[in-house]
């Protein structure tokens, strides 16, 4: 059975705080902790790649016990931001940056926020189908490439991060079969309309969105793995903001704690929200957690995950978060 075995995380060290820029913003200081939530973003450096967080990363979970690069036969980047112009594709880069052999299957997924549980499930199984057995999930969305400084309903909200997950058999959680939804006719409400181009969203479609097809595709999901809602012990949700965390959690009727938002001193990191909050919880894991990603597309996922082990090892990379 391949699953989570471990995460490694790179969170850019630099920070850029939300409340410091309120007036520039026309914002005041409840709007930034409560709404938003976002007291500060992380950073990348200028000029550090993609493939730069992604090695950072690497260089956390090589730390992991039992993790032998040598032994790597699969290498997916989860990204909307590659390399250059993506050309190659960014987990090639990747590979080549870490010196891995030639037996590799290295390949991208152009996914935004739902694309951690997406690449749980395509990984896992392409792995599974072609006998694999230890591959390497990226997520690294440096929306700060692409941010127009000047536009306060987008540059308020993300930072820049990277995420690894070591896939394997003799897993910490196994992951269950997830569930998958798609709006194209909404998908200008998150864009770049041209190459070189600037990120816009219309913020009003992404809550509305987040507020009735989140929710509804969680309460089908339960239904259809026939597990009660109380018997999730965390439901883990990409954070978007803290409002959306917030309301959602409401709008299922979970109980206060349930549905956490833990992202204060990053931002909302894309792809790599829901392994953040993953990583921080693999040391002592708890049996289910529900994974839900939404966002960019609009693409909507979730899965339930459940241990396999009662503890596990985690490791960071040396930046403050």
């Amino acid at each position: 059975m391949i699953g989570i075995k471990a995460i490694g995380s790179f969170v850019a060290p630099q920070r850029v705080s939300n409340q410091a820029r309120r007036e520039a913003a026309g914002k005041d200081e409840a709007f930034i902790r409560d709404k938003i939530g976002f007291e500060s973003l992380a950073r990348r450096a200028p000029g550090q790649e993609t493939s730069d967080m992604c090695v950072s990363a690497f260089e956390a979970l090589a730390a992991t016990p039992g993790f032998d690069p040598a032994r790597v036969d699969c290498l997916v980047v989860c990204t909307q931001n590659p390399d250059a112009h993506g050309l190659p594709h960014t987990a090639a880069v990747v590979h080549g940056k870490l010196k891995l052999g030639h037996g590799v299957a290295c390949f991208d997924i152009s996914l935004g926020c739902s694309g951690y549980v997406y690449g749980l499930a395509v990984v896992s199984a392409f792995m599974a189908a072609n006998g694999l057995r230890n591959g390497l999930l990226f997520t690294a969305d440096p929306y700060s490439k692409i941010l127009d400084p000047l536009d306060w309903d987008t540059e308020l909200l993300f930072g820049d991060a990277a995420t690894v997950t070591w896939l394997g058999e003799d897993p910490v959680y196994a992951c269950r079969p997830g569930m998958f939804g798609s709006d194209g006719s909404l998908g200008h409400s998150i864009r770049v309309a041209e190459p070189g181009g600037r990120l816009a969203m219309l913020g009003s479609n992404v809550f509305k969105f987040s507020m009735t097809a989140v929710p509804a595709q969680i309460e089908a999901y339960l239904a259809r793995e026939r597990i009660e809602p109380a018997d999730i012990d965390e439901y883990l949700l990409h954070q978007g903001s803290r409002f959306i965390v917030d309301n959602l959690s409401r709008r299922l009727g979970l109980p206060e704690g349930k549905a956490p938002f833990e992202a204060a001193q990053t931002g909302n990191t894309v792809s790599s929200s829901l392994p953040l909050l993953l990583e921080k919880r693999l040391a002592r894991p708890p049996a289910r957690l529900l994974l839900s990603g939404f966002g960019v597309g609009l693409s909507w996922a979730t899965m339930v995950i459940e241990a396999q082990h009662p503890k596990a090892s985690t490791f960071q990379a040396r930046n403050p978060q």
